[in-house]
């Protein structure tokens, strides 16, 4: 009797443990849930893309079975705070930044510094120069690809404390780009169109401006030049690709000092500019590489920060090394593939 007794009260406890095992391996589980946070921008593009993303949303949850959700962006400055408020959480979480490059910036604005959030982006805009960097690019057009994922961390710039993921520039450039978005919308000015429009423009207005830049080891440049460029990423411009081998994983900076150029010869080297063969142009288009710059100008200057605007005559720029977790498609990083656009986004 006692050691039946005895044999009921081991089998209620072995029960009990298998219980609360079981209900440690639900929490575990529980704990490692990922969530999903899609940030639109639905005055991306040409179109309003949130339907598409309602779509991409529901595939993209349930390849993962994890939950998935939409905040639409109302203002300028949004997906920063959206962003920010998913990092204070300190819940695991998936960004992904769906517009153009000017709301990719916005997202890892906000995201930088959180090391539960990785980011990505679904590119929707009218340029969406920032995803042409990786070699299986066409890969992020296709939603199904994020049913599996690789993650790296890569670098990123503090501009006068703004974040650039991709490319700043200054000069004649910057004024391009601070022109640009006025054409970009023309049904007949889409991608690098929209900035030849803008180079004309601006050529009429005058081309060279003084500038002086320090470098980090005490390099100084001083003299009148057309453009100065800072490269993590390596396109912009609806489809410019000045430093081809820039590498947001390689703790540097890619900086090229365009010299004082005439009008005859400023198409030439653009143009040279644009196909990333600043080689061929020694004495016109200068290379360094740095962690860190300052920039000064005699007078208030557009700067250009992912397509953004700063107008300023004093600007520094610092690399942060490694400050941001970010997830693509496997094989984005490493495929070369030409996979037509076609799926949802091909679409918009």
């Amino acid at each position: 009797m006692i050691c039946a007794v005895i044999l009921q009260i081991l089998q209620l406890k072995f029960q009990m443990s298998n219980r609360i095992i079981a209900a440690s391996l639900h929490l575990n589980k529980g704990d490692t849930v990922m969530r999903h946070l899609f940030l639109v921008n639905p005055a991306a593009g040409k179109a309003d893309c949130t339907s598409a993303i309602q779509d991409i949303a529901q595939s993209i949850s349930q390849a993962h079975g994890d939950p998935c959700s939409i905040q639409i962006s109302n203002a300028p400055g949004d997906i920063t705070r959206l962003a920010n408020d998913a990092g204070a959480s300190g819940e695991e979480t998936r960004l992904y930044a769906c517009g153009g490059d000017g709301t990719l910036n916005e997202a890892a604005a906000g995201a930088r510094g959180y090391d539960n959030l990785s980011l990505t982006c679904i590119p929707m805009g009218s340029g969406n120069d920032f995803v042409r960097y990786f070699p299986g690019r066409d890969l992020f057009y296709h939603p199904e690809n994020f049913s599996e994922v690789s993650e790296r961390r890569i670098d990123l710039m503090d501009v006068n404390g703004r974040c650039c993921i991709g490319i700043c520039s200054a000069g004649f450039d910057a004024r391009i780009g601070t022109d640009i978005n006025a054409y970009r919308r023309h049904p007949l000015l889409g991608g690098s169109r929209a900035y030849t429009a803008s180079i004309v423009i601006n050529f009429l207005k005058g081309i060279v401006k003084p500038c002086q830049i320090e470098l980090a080891d005490g390099t100084l440049i001083d003299e009148d030049l057309t453009l100065c460029c800072i490269c993590n990423a390596s396109w912009y411009g609806g489809g410019y690709n000045p430093v081809p081998e820039a590498d947001m994983t390689d703790g540097l900076l890619d900086v090229l000092a365009v010299k004082k150029v005439s009008r005859l010869t400023v198409a030439r080297v653009i143009s040279a500019y644009q196909k990333g063969l600043y080689q061929d142009y020694p004495e016109l288009i200068s290379h360094y590489r740095t962690n860190r710059l300052h920039i000064t100008t005699p007078a208030k200057e557009p700067v250009n920060i992912d397509g953004e605007l700063l107008i300023t005559d004093d600007f520094y720029v610092e690399l942060q090394p490694k400050a941001l977790r970010f997830f693509a498609p496997k094989g984005v990083w490493e495929s070369k593939d030409d996979c037509p656009e076609s799926g949802l986004l091909s679409h918009l």
